[in-house]
């Protein structure tokens, strides 16, 4: 475990934890003309933040979970991770809150930058791909996060701004727990991967897609294809 790993660790989580603040300034200065035009790029956000997703439980977090855990455990952590989604779900709307984008993107966020951080220390290049997609995810899920949260009408702009810049810390306190505790614990960082994917496919297909419709437009529809593209990118390239 070199010192430059772990300074990677940390400035990879930082930036990619930035995209949600960032994403959601964007969502707040936003205006986009005629209205019709503004709500497809709306849904069309919602739906590549979705296809970003898919790709991350597709392509990385599945196939790197299961790398070093059986068939039986494997779905039964996912299982699991969609469970304890669906409890968040139902006490979020006992609350009568507006926080399924937040939800999914902190499902994600969190225990990627955990399997990033332990990537890094065993010198995996998983490592720079999990960089990536969390940007990547976090920009859309920063977006729809602040528009979901908004339109409840009950929390300014700029207290919506400040407790999206406060999640960013939770990136590099991740990754340094991945590096630290979960390296030398492959199984630990499967089941990490497994748990998150299990809670990011119930949010997609509950509260995400669902969002993403518009009756009688097509771009939402495509913008998740080239989301999910953009992940596949991301694993060609890394």
């Amino acid at each position: 475990m070199d010192g430059s790993s772990l300074t990677s660790v940390v400035a990879l989580t930082a930036l990619a934890g930035a995209a949600i603040p960032i994403g959601g300034a964007v969502a707040a200065v936003e205006r986009i003309q005629p209205r019709w035009l503004e709500a497809e790029f709306r849904h069309s956000v919602v739906a590549f933040g979705g296809g970003v997703l898919l790709a991350a439980v597709a392509l990385v977090l599945v196939p790197h979970g299961m790398q070093d855990m059986s068939l039986a455990p494997a779905l039964a952590v996912m299982f699991a991770g969609g469970v304890a989604f669906l409890m968040f779900d139902v006490a979020v709307n006992r609350m009568k809150a507006s926080a399924a984008q937040l939800l999914a993107m902190l499902s994600d966020f969190v225990p990627e930058a955990l399997a990033l951080g332990a990537a890094f220390a065993r010198g995996d290049r998983v490592g720079l791909l999990l960089a990536l997609l969390i940007a990547l995810q976090n920009l859309p899920e920063g977006f729809n996060a602040f528009r979901e949260i908004k339109s409840s009408g009950r929390i300014g702009t700029k207290t919506v701004l400040l407790g999206f810049a406060l999640l960013v810390p939770l990136g590099p306190l991740s990754g340094l727990i991945g590096y630290y505790w979960l390296a030398p614990r492959p199984a630990a960082v499967g089941g990490v991967m497994l748990f998150a994917a299990g809670g990011i496919l119930y949010a997609t297909f509950q509260d995400i897609a669902p969002q993403a419709v518009l009756r009688r437009h097509w771009g939402p529809p495509l913008a998740a294809v080239i989301g999910f593209e953009v992940g596949m990118l991301g694993t060609v390239l890394t």
